[in-house]
């Protein structure tokens, strides 16, 4: 067992907890993550792209070859740690939540891309 599969293991099951999660409690996330819905529409959205995308970008990396979706889904993370770091500065949101996003993607980013 490669020394790095481990970690690369936690990072994709932290994936799929995360959209496990918000699948199933979509109107727990909103404490977390700042999202306001009014109706069933944003519950739906938060389901779909919060639950469903992260449980699919997580089955791909546990299901098909690791050599290529660990690298891509660390990719993606990493991706989103940079949109969400200039965000935070544009936008004025550098709070607790958001910098806890960004730490967990830049980890998860580099342990799957490593």
């Amino acid at each position: 067992m490669d020394i790095l599969t481990v970690p690369q293991l936690i990072a994709v099951m932290g994936t799929f907890a995360t959209g496990f999660y918000a699948l199933f409690w979509p109107k727990a996330v909103k404490g977390f993550t700042g999202l306001r819905f009014d109706d069933g529409r944003g519950v739906t959205e938060i389901r779909a792209v919060m639950g469903g995308f992260f449980i699919g970008l997580a089955g791909a990396a546990f299901f098909l070859d690791q050599r290529v979706t660990y690298p891509m889904l660390g990719i993606t993370y990493l991706a989103v740690a940079a949109v969400r770091l200039v965000s935070m500065f544009v936008d004025d949101s550098v709070v607790k939540s958001n910098i806890i996003s960004l730490v967990v993607e830049i980890i998860f980013g580099v342990v799957l891309v490593l």
